[in-house]
Formats: structure tokens, C-alpha cells, sequence
């Protein structure tokens, strides 16, 4: 057989990131969006006076979650990257807010998603990016 009789390869599927456990990322970070979604709009609608950095940070929060979603639903190379900058970004959002939080908690008269490292969520707010970039690293070697 020479070169030119070789069968090719079948192009290679791209890896579908909300499968599997990418999947229950999904959920979590669809869930994640509404409620902070849901939340930021309602404060800044009714008492956006009382604590403007924390209902504006709630609603940075949302819109990051809303584009980890959307690029997990997506797939493809791309989206994963643009996800696991994200990923970074919220896990360093939720470590530097849930610290001000803790050293300054007269700069919020208010909770954000963030606050106390996502303790009013249970703390899923710090765990789920981790939990996401170790899922977008190993899909990236699928």
C-alpha cells in the first residue's frame, strides 16, 4: 500500500461538553443564571439605593453563568476555551468577592451570589468552577 492508497482517517467528532457530567454542569449553571439573574434584577428594580455593588456584582455573576451555559450547550473547541476562561474568571471573582466580603462587610449592605464564598448557595458558587474547569481540561483530551 502507498501513500497515496491509504484510506483516510474519519474526521474526528468534536466533543460534546454538556454529556455526561457536562451535563449536570449544565443544569447548575442554567439553574445558576435564572436565580442570579432573577435576583440582581429584582434588587436593582427595588432597592438598587441600599447596596449598588453587590445587586450590580449579582448581575455580573448571571451573566457570566449564562455564557458558561450557553458555551457548554454549544460545544466545539472554541466554546470550550471561551468556557474555561470563564470558569477562571467567575473562581477568581468568587475568591476576591467572597474575601472582601469577609475583610470589608460594611462595602456590602447586601449579599451578592458571591458573598462568603457562595455560602447563602451552599457554596456551590466557588465549587462549580472549579468543578468545571477540570471537566473542560479532560474534555479537552477526549
Amino acid at each position: 500500500m502507498t501513500d497515496t492508497e491509504r484510506p483516510e482517517a474519519p474526521p474526528k467528532q468534536p466533543f460534546e461538553l454538556g454529556t455526561g457530567p457536562g451535563r449536570v454542569l449544565v443544569w447548575f449553571y442554567g439553574v445558576f443564571t435564572v436565580a442570579a439573574a432573577s435576583r440582581s434584577i429584582v434588587e436593582m428594580i427595588l432597592d438598587f439605593d441600599k447596596a449598588p455593588l453587590a445587586y450590580v456584582l449579582s448581575a455580573v455573576a448571571a451573566l457570566v453563568y449564562g455564557f458558561i451555559t450557553y458555551s457548554l450547550v454549544r460545544g466545539g473547541e472554541k466554546a470550550r476555551r471561551a468556557a474555561l476562561v470563564c470558569c477562571a474568571a467567575e473562581l477568581a471573582g468568587v475568591l476576591v468577592v467572597g474575601t472582601w466580603t469577609l475583610v470589608e462587610p460594611s462595602a456590602f449592605p447586601d449579599a451578592t451570589v458571591w458573598s462568603d464564598f457562595g455560602m447563602g448557595y451552599l457554596f456551590i458558587p466557588v465549587i462549580l468552577p472549579v468543578t468545571g474547569m477540570i471537566w473542560l481540561r479532560r474534555a479537552r483530551t477526549a
